[in-house]
């Protein structure tokens, strides 16, 4: 007897039960194509003094929307991940504004880096109210 196989799309569906997570997935990546590839010219040091001359004029170089245009400036990562964009790709815009990894992540909680660095220091968030949206564990 074969094994019934699990749709594709409610697979990907039950990922959005993850608390304060976002899955990256494939179609993620496409909505967010345009703002990883702007992301990823930062490892050039011509690029990274074009964007910190003018930031506004080297984004409108982009096929990026409004949006997230408007996010990048902001350095509103949550809103970039919404959009599409990928942690580690954006990692360069970190690294462009001189900010280690953890301390840009820590923008993405509701906590301080101070908060944010000793919360990671004794161990992470606590598993409980965790795990799931629905199941409230």
């Amino acid at each position: 007897m074969t094994e019934a196989r699990q749709n594709i799309h409610e697979y990907l569906a039950e990922l959005d039960d993850i608390p304060g997570t976002r899955i990256y997935t494939a179609a993620r990546a496409r909505k967010g194509y345009w703002i990883n590839q702007f992301a990823m010219s930062l490892m050039k040091a011509d690029n990274r003094a074009r964007f910190k001359a003018d930031e506004r004029a080297y984004l409108d170089e982009w096929s990026i929307s409004e949006e997230a245009k408007v996010a990048l400036m902001a350095r509103d990562y949550n809103t970039l991940l919404d959009l599409g964009g990928n942690v580690y790709f954006l990692s360069k815009l970190f690294s462009s504004d001189g900010i280690p990894f953890a301390e840009a992540v820590s923008t993405m909680t509701d906590m301080t880096w101070p908060e944010y660095r000793q919360m990671m220091l004794d161990g992470g968030r606590a598993p409980q109210g965790n795990r799931s949206i629905k199941g409230g564990y």
